[in-house]
């Protein structure tokens, strides 16, 4: 254990609301359909679950998927689906997953993002009468979130690293 621990400030949830604001406005610019565009929506949800289950569960991701459900214009349900499993499943593993670096919290939360670009890829294939698999470059918007992820962690932890009394002869 090279890195020094840090004893946590609690988190304010003004800043879990500012954050979930400033991922849906990265998710709202005009990308043009470029390939690999990170779902900063699903990030910031996967970070909250992981981090504060109790503050950021289920119902918040059903909520934010409707957000984007309408947002995305796509069918009524997709991206509220792929958040609550993918909010679901990183409740799940969040007690193992904090053990981690970020770097290798990231190989962690790879297979979740797969996963809920996987149903939404399905649920497109099962629900639209003409749509054709989209091929598997798609699912490079799941690898550049991961790639994300450390990143992530260093802002969204930042806030809650600050010494409230600073004190020099405290290793912690």
């Amino acid at each position: 254990m090279t890195q020094p621990n840090y004893i946590l400030l609690p988190v304010n949830p003004v800043f879990i609301t500012f954050s979930f604001v400033v991922a849906f406005l990265l998710n709202f610019l005009p990308w043009g359909g470029l390939l690999g565009v990170p779902d900063f929506v699903a990030l910031v949800l996967v970070f909250w679950s992981i981090h504060q289950p109790r503050k950021v569960g289920i119902g918040l991701a059903f909520t934010m998927g409707l957000i984007m459900d309408v947002h995305d214009s796509v069918y009524l349900g997709e991206n509220a689906l792929a958040f609550t499993v993918l909010s679901y499943f990183a409740i799940t593993i969040h007690r193992r997953v904090l053990w981690f670096t970020p770097f290798a919290q990231s190989l962690h939360v790879l297979p979740l993002f797969i996963l809920a670009q996987a149903l939404q890829v399905i649920v497109r294939l099962i629900v639209a009468p003409d749509a054709h698999f989209p091929g598997w470059l798609v699912f490079s918007q799941s690898l550049v979130t991961t790639i994300l992820w450390p990143l992530a962690t260093l802002i969204l932890l930042a806030p809650q690293k600050r010494a409230v009394d600073k004190d020099h002869t405290r290793p912690i």
